[in-house]
């Protein structure tokens, strides 16, 4: 059996958005060679909430490349996530 198409029948798309939200600011944590990598991985779990493996890895790169993006998010989140890294006089920057 086939069906006919109606030419008076409304057809409704549905189209989703699927735009992601992006960050504009990011902040950045630049290497020393004051701090222990204990030391900026216990901070950096503090600061970012991550894993001790996130932790490790942020610490590694900024340690290799001499800084790197910890952390992605609003503005205010931002400042709060570098004032608790600069508790222990660690270098860091926001940036957009």
């Amino acid at each position: 059996m086939m069906l006919e198409k109606n030419p008076n029948e409304v057809v409704e798309e549905i189209i989703e958005d699927t735009t992601s939200v992006i960050h504009p600011y990011k902040v950045l944590l630049f290497n020393d060679d004051i701090h222990s990598f204990e030391e900026v991985i216990n901070q950096l779990i503090k600061a970012v909430k991550c894993t001790f493996e996130e932790a490790r890895d942020y610490a590694f790169e900024a340690h290799v490349k001499g800084k790197a993006v910890v952390f992605n998010g609003d503005l205010s989140v931002c400042l709060k996530v570098t004032s608790i890294l600069e508790e222990i006089a660690l270098h860091t920057q926001i940036i957009t």
